[in-house]
């Protein structure tokens, strides 16, 4: 990018939840947004932001990432747009990029400046927020889709609520397809099974974060050192203790894994020995967590299969360091039975447990689908 130009800035526009949402459309398949109304909201005009992408434009290589709209597209589009949207398309004749999720997170790196900044993560946030949110009617919630949004909406009390109306509305369609499918034949029988292993509300909660819930309702509780303690708390805090670097130990990780580091002070580095048995942790969840969580270093390396355990390491060989020893994954702590989680004090335990760290260093990266 040609650092000597200044942008021409114009009008900016208002990023929240409800101008976004009229804002982002469906094509191919995929949820988008318009490079004119992206211009609108990082207060450029719509050339000028365009040629920020031009220039970088290697970074944006593929249709993941942005393209243009053919022209059947573009007259579909601009009839729906006229008719909700405030922005303008300013007499273009050639088609307008749509940029994809993806592409709005390399926008961060390619629009420079404090504005900038400021924009691309408040779009960000909203469009996350947002993301997985909307039920097709004939579609079903997976239980990757429900846990992510479980705990993108942690904070906001009424999302939590809509989100268990939302839920309600999906068992009553699960039931109405119980039925339908047992009035047809054997064949559908997978397809039977596949609906039961939709999440249902009562696996969902659990999984909330700090959200505003009265005590009485809010049970999670684990044994820490011997002592009741919040489950969810008493993870966060342990993260929080370490100056350098935080190790966890645990083959069935998901995105809970990773929020529960929000708290882990600004330039520690993280490292997951895992196998991700299940594969509930994905790449575009780590990606999700790096974007808003950018000063918090993650890596993640297999366990080679030498691991049943948990353990939490804090501040690994240095003279701070801490053992901890965790009845449960970090993402089920206290949701279904009672787990506990003991600090390991044993110098003849930590030293077996340095031989297992320092085998599993070597191993090959975990690979996020």
């Amino acid at each position: 990018m040609d650092e000597q130009k200044k942008p021409e800035i114009t009008e900016i526009a208002i990023v929240d939840e409800r101008s976004i949402r009229d804002k982002i459309y469906v094509v191919r398949g995929v949820k988008v947004m318009l490079d004119f109304e992206l211009a609108e909201i990082y207060g450029y005009t719509t050339s000028r932001f365009n040629e920020q992408v031009s220039n970088n434009i290697e970074k944006f290589e593929g249709d993941d990432f942005c393209f243009y709209l053919t022209q059947e597209e573009f007259k579909e589009l601009k009839n729906l747009i006229s008719k909700k949207s405030t922005s303008s398309w300013g007499g273009r004749r050639k088609p307008p990029r749509a940029f994809t999720e993806s592409g709005l997170y390399m926008l961060m790196t390619v629009l420079r400046g404090d504005l900038a900044t400021q924009q691309s993560r408040a779009l960000i946030r909203v469009f996350r927020a947002m993301k997985d949110f909307i039920v097709e009617t004939q579609g079903l919630v997976t239980q990757r889709d429900l846990l992510r949004l479980s705990i993108q909406t942690a904070e906001n009390t009424d999302a939590i609520k809509n989100m268990s109306l939302m839920l309600a509305d999906q068992q009553k369609m699960i039931t109405n397809q119980q039925q339908l499918l047992l009035e047809h034949d054997d064949k559908l029988v997978d397809a039977f099974e596949r609906i039961n292993e939709t999440v249902k509300q009562s696996d969902l909660s659990p999984v909330m974060m700090k959200f505003d819930l009265t005590e009485e309702t809010n049970r999670e509780f684990l044994l820490r050192d011997g002592h009741p303690a919040k489950a969810d708390a008493t993870y966060i805090d342990i993260y929080s203790k370490a100056t350098k670097t935080v190790y966890i130990i645990d083959n069935y990780i998901n995105i809970k894994t990773l929020r529960l580091l929000q708290d882990v002070k600004p330039g520690v580095a993280v490292t997951v020995f895992s196998d991700n048995l299940r594969n509930n942790l994905h790449q575009s969840d780590k990606a999700d967590f790096q974007v808003e969580f950018p000063n918090i270093p993650i890596d993640f390396i297999t366990t080679g299969g030498i691991m049943h355990d948990r353990f939490i390491v804090l501040d690994y060989n240095t003279a701070e360091e801490r053992f901890y020893h965790c009845g449960a994954s970090s993402k089920d702590a206290a949701i279904k039975l009672t787990t506990a989680i003991m600090e390991i004090t044993s110098q003849d335990m930590k030293a077996q447990m340095h031989v297992l760290i320092d085998q599993m260093k070597g191993n090959p990266q975990l690979l996020l689908k």
